[in-house]
């Protein structure tokens, strides 16, 4: 339905009547809503799970979506703090309507309705601050898309300053202009809010509004303890999930699930049947946990679906950070890269499981060496793995069916049997598997690594 918006004020006898501050009458006929951050450093995870919501209710409804900078404070308004909304906001793939909009440039506006409220009685100056004059008497209500219908009643609420001694508006005062002037005709946001709402309409009604946004207030993000997250406990900034290998696809799919659900149940879905099903009045009142093993889980789903040039292609940051990054063959990592990215959940996982294809020797785990290497059995397995290693065909079934041969002359199994191999061609009791990784790395490397652990082994009895 279009929504009709007609300017008016409150006269002295409760009745309303028109202002100086009156907009033009207007239709609005497309859903807009508005992402409205504070510049305080890195993007919150809430206030990322908040911008989703916006953005996928507007691209759902075929809506516009604005993103609007708070930065009436001046020192909210440094470049490097908006520069990271965002690069955050462009990483997670969310796009807006129109250019941004910065509160630090709109303050006419916040002066003009503050003139009029004082004007129209509305306001009055306490103390070198404007406050805005509650009513004593009714309530202010309103009907919230995610909590039903909501009460204040105003003789809780005290009179509120809507400009500071120092002439800025404050948060209350620049929502309600913005929001008017703007446009919006949904206002999504934190559960956290929901006190600010009362005083917003209020304001809003005081410059002329007949209608109000749909408001959904949406649930809490909290941590394990079921306690609210914060910068102060909690890891909560989302660049460092990016930093540590996320996808985008991956937290934009996580995300959503914080608060909202698919009527099917279906959790990990591409982006475009999130958008197709989600509803705001789908979205759960109650407090949502952030796990982040959910979400390594989840993105873990999203690598295994990539194609292995796909995989390579996204590791390459990661692989660019390394000490070793300059002994990297290309072609060995894409043949090398596939071999993890079964085990991997986040791509900084990655690169300590590849090192030893690249290193000229590679790490030894103190903790493996001391619990594989030091068995009897193990200077015996590798005896024979040299002998047999020599000249057999270097394919990964040969190689597979030499060591478990070898194995049983032994009487042990193959798991046991290729446990001193491992460390001794790879460092480590546990990484890719062991077959593929020798193919890659090729008879001669496999072969000196086996010979300087037997070496070892040798010196160690002396």
């Amino acid at each position: 339905m279009p929504i009709r918006r007609r300017s008016y004020s409150r006269s002295s006898d409760g009745k309303s009547e028109p202002t100086s501050y009156s907009r033009t009458l207007k239709f609005v006929s497309t859903n807009r809503l508005r992402f409205a951050p504070a510049p305080t450093g890195s993007l919150h995870i809430g206030s990322a799970r908040t911008a989703l919501f916006n953005w996928l209710y507007a691209r759902h409804t075929e809506g516009e979506l604005v993103l609007r900078i708070e930065d009436t404070n001046a020192e909210l308004a440094r470049p490097e703090l908006i520069d990271n909304i965002h690069r955050s906001l462009e990483w997670l793939q969310i796009d807006f309507d129109g250019e941004p909009v910065r509160q630090s440039e709109r303050t006419d506006l916040y002066n003009d309705a503050v003139e009029q409220w004082l004007a129209d009685g509305l306001a009055y100056v306490d103390d070198g601050a404007v406050r805005f004059r509650v009513p004593n008497e009714g309530t202010t209500s309103w009907e919230d898309a995610v909590r039903g219908n909501v009460v204040f009643e105003n003789r809780h609420i005290e009179d509120f300053v809507v400009r500071r001694s120092d002439g800025s508006a404050t948060f209350f005062t620049a929502n309600a202009v913005d929001d008017l002037d703007l446009e919006i005709t949904h206002v999504v946001r934190g559960e956290d809010l929901v006190n600010v709402t009362p005083k917003v309409i209020m304001l809003r009604q005081a410059l002329g509004a007949t209608d109000v946004p749909e408001f959904a207030h949406l649930p809490l993000i909290v941590n394990e303890q079921r306690k609210k997250l914060s910068k102060r406990r909690d890891d909560v900034a989302l660049e460092n999930y990016r930093d540590r290998g996320v996808l985008a696809t991956a937290m934009i799919n996580y995300l959503a699930l914080l608060g909202w659900g698919p009527p099917d149940d279906i959790e990990i879905r591409p982006v475009e049947e999130i958008i197709e099903l989600f509803e705001l009045d789908d979205v759960n009142p109650s407090s949502a946990m952030f796990d982040a093993k959910k979400l390594e889980a989840i993105n873990g789903e999203y690598l295994r679906a990539m194609n292995p040039q796909d995989f390579t292609q996204a590791l390459q940051p990661w692989i660019e950070d390394q000490p070793w990054s300059d002994m990297v063959d290309p072609t060995r990592l894409a043949k090398v890269a596939p071999l993890v990215q079964e085990r991997t959940r986040v791509l900084s996982e990655a690169p300590p499981q590849l090192d030893f294809f690249f290193m000229e020797s590679p790490e030894i785990d103190h903790d493996a060496w001391e619990k594989i290497m030091l068995k009897e059995e193990a200077a015996l397995i590798l005896e024979s793995v040299h002998k047999v290693f020599v000249d057999t065909d270097w394919e990964v079934d040969v190689l597979h069916d030499a060591l478990r041969t070898i194995g049983e002359s032994h009487q042990m199994k193959l798991g046991k049997a290729q446990a001193p191999v491992r460390v001794a061609v790879t460092g480590r009791s546990v990484g890719p598997p062991l077959f593929e990784s020798m193919h890659a790395l090729g008879r001669e490397t496999v072969l000196a690594r086996i010979a300087v652990a037997r070496q070892m082994l040798a010196d160690a009895q002396k």
